[in-house]
């Protein structure tokens, strides 16, 4: 049985769309797809959210995008990461589970 669905936490879903390209270049649905895929599907990413930020994270530097085939043979935008973006996913992946560390310590006391 699947988990219950669960909003992503502010500030999580630009993370967790640089892990996912960290693995390899992916087109928006399917970074999407394995979010949710990697979440046990407690993690929905919303288009709406989702587009928005890869922009955001262009804009910055993190990623960096070009058109490609799909597999369908559509043409679709790939996001890959840059040196900018690794930098981004190890600083924020310390944050958060320095983050996570307190919540656990305050949850066990």
């Amino acid at each position: 049985m699947p988990e219950q669905q669960s909003e992503l936490v502010q500030g999580t879903l630009e993370m967790l769309v640089l892990k996912t390209l960290a693995l390899q270049p992916m087109h928006g649905y399917g970074i999407a797809l394995r979010i949710e895929q990697i979440s046990d599907g407690v993690f929905r990413v919303n288009p709406g959210s989702l587009f928005p930020a890869l922009s955001r994270m262009e804009r910055a530097g993190r990623i960096k995008a070009d058109w490609r085939a799909t597999e369908n043979n559509r043409k679709a935008k790939y996001y890959l990461l840059t040196d900018r973006g690794r930098k981004a996913l190890k600083s924020e992946t310390a944050s958060w589970e320095r983050q996570l560390g307190a919540i656990n310590k305050i949850l066990e006391a």
